[in-house]
């Protein structure tokens, strides 16, 4: 799992290039106090997440606090807070100057530290006090909320985005009632909310209010059909050969009941209530027209949980998604996306891609009692660095005729990456973007933990099959896991603004 185009058996895909909260540059950054266009200075606009006319960053009278949309803050409140309400003038001068726009939390509470301790434990004064600074220039703690993804385009989004720290993949089967033109009235009021929620507004009549105060938090979400929408729709003339039935493979253990489905909707996004509130608000719109049949939960690292950025690990510990395919690569469109001059039934796939799901849970208690040694292995590289077993750094390339000093292979022959990789399957080549799972323990005690894994390409006959056909004959870290669900659908391009994803399906 250390490498994405070298498996299907899991892991982060695409190395994670986001800046960390509050460092200088990337798409992240606001342009000068973090916050996405459109917000004032005090937090999300009345185009924001917050509704018009609900205290939009103004200080509430009764009590000297800030409004709800307005920045957050830590220490003291109510009318200049203290032991005596008063706002000490001493503590005034002792308390750390606000910080300058753009400045994270991170180097915030650094800056709070190295300006003294004493004057943030001095009681309520000094937190008051900041409470006061901040009020008057406020500066963001964090850049995370302010990602934004578009939702309309040539590609629909949740595809070449790093994979976001909180996933949720949803299965629905439409109803017995539901035709084409429900079908498609769905997709409309489906792309119309995700469009809003992705830009970090309310879609029109939500009132959940789960996600008032955040900002869009690198939300996507992304729309795609099972084999079977199209005969509920009627339209299986128009249905793709991509979508034939993958074949069994002997490390199946597959659950019907979460496997397959109508519709799929995958969302991520760096904030869990944000991610929460895209899936409530779907399944909210879906009332009538499709039902849920199966629901998954992921999670990845949080941006800026490390120093710097760093691919991931997956939950056996390997740093997993070093040679994921890159955008930048010439074949990477060819193999990915269904080809923009897409002829015959399925030109409506055009800017598409399909993407396969399987629900991998990992044998924790298994792998977790193997050496360190016998880990690296199984999977080819070091656990510590991700670099290859055959020598150099985690981004070099693999050297799989390389022979140690006893003579033998110094990538074992069933090691995962030789056998996944790409010129050991005829240049076969995936997306992977992925995410863990832990959905608590089994009867036995184990852990019912592992991989929600996602390969992206432009035709699984050519890209999924034929590796996992190799892993499952060959790989010794399948020994390791189980595929307990699986599914397949065609997710179509994106759409313009004024359509709906499939349109060019449902209405051509």
């Amino acid at each position: 799992m250390a490498d994405t185009t070298d498996t299907t058996a899991g892991g982060v895909a695409g190395d994670d290039t986001r800046p960390i909260s509050g460092k200088a540059g990337g798409k992240r950054a606001g342009k000068s106090a973090g916050a996405r266009p459109g917000t004032g200075p005090g937090g999300p606009s009345s185009k924001g997440r917050a509704r018009p006319g609900k205290n939009n960053g103004t200080p509430d009278k009764s009590t000297g606090s800030p409004a709800k949309d307005g920045p957050v803050t830590r220490g003291g409140g109510g009318n200049g807070g203290g032991a005596n309400g008063g706002g000490d003038a001493a503590a005034k001068a002792a308390a750390p100057a606000a910080p300058a726009d753009g400045v994270s939390r991170r180097r915030l509470l650094g800056t709070a530290g190295a300006a003294g301790a004493a004057a943030l434990i001095v009681g309520g004064v000094a937190g008051a006090t900041g409470a006061e600074a901040v009020r008057g220039k406020p500066t963001p703690l964090s850049d995370v909320g302010s990602g934004v993804a578009p939702f309309h385009g040539t590609h629909q989004s949740g595809i070449v985005q790093a994979a976001q720290a909180h996933g949720h993949l949803v299965a629905f089967d439409l109803t017995s009632g539901t035709d084409r033109r429900g079908a498609a009235a769905l997709m409309r009021r489906w792309s119309a909310a995700a469009a809003e929620m992705m830009a970090g507004r309310p879609p029109q009549g939500d009132e959940l209010g789960i996600a008032l105060d955040a900002g869009p938090s690198s939300l996507t979400v992304t729309f795609g059909f099972g084999r079977t929408f199209f005969d509920r729709v009627g339209l299986t003339d128009r249905r793709p050969d991509a979508l034939d039935p993958l074949p069994a493979f002997t490390a199946d253990a597959l659950d019907g009941r979460r496997s397959n489905g109508d519709l799929w909707v995958q969302i991520g996004a760096d904030d869990a209530l944000v991610a929460f509130h895209a899936l409530r608000l779907l399944q909210k719109e879906a009332a009538g027209a499709a039902r849920v049949r199966w629901q998954m939960t992921g999670f990845n690292r949080t941006p800026g949980a490390t120093a710097q950025p760093m691919t991931g690990r997956n939950l056996m510990g390997q740093i997993d998604g070093t040679n994921n395919p890159k955008p930048s690569s010439a074949d990477f469109a060819r193999k990915i996306f269904v080809p923009d001059d897409q002829q015959g039934v399925d030109s409506w796939m055009a800017g598409g891609s399909y993407a396969v799901v399987r629900r991998i849970r990992m044998l924790l208690d298994s792998w977790d009692n193997l050496s360190l040694e016998r880990q690296e292995r199984v999977i080819g590289r070091r656990k510590s660095d991700g670099s290859p077993l055959s020598g150099g750094t985690e981004t070099t390339r693999v050297d799989l005729d390389k022979v140690g000093s006893d003579g033998a292979l110094a990538v074992p022959g069933d090691a995962h990456i030789r056998v996944a990789a790409p010129a050991n399957n005829r240049g076969a080549a995936m997306l992977r973007r992925a995410f863990s799972y832990h959905d608590g323990f089994l009867d036995d005690g184990a852990p019912d933990a592992g991989l929600l894994f996602i390969a992206w390409q432009a035709d699984p006959l050519k890209g999924f099959v034929p590796v996992q056909r190799k892993l499952d004959r060959g790989d010794g870290l399948s020994r390791f896991l189980r595929h307990e669900a699986s599914a397949l659908f065609a997710v179509p391009g994106g759409c313009e603004e004024g359509g709906y994803v499939g349109q060019r399906l449902l209405e051509g």
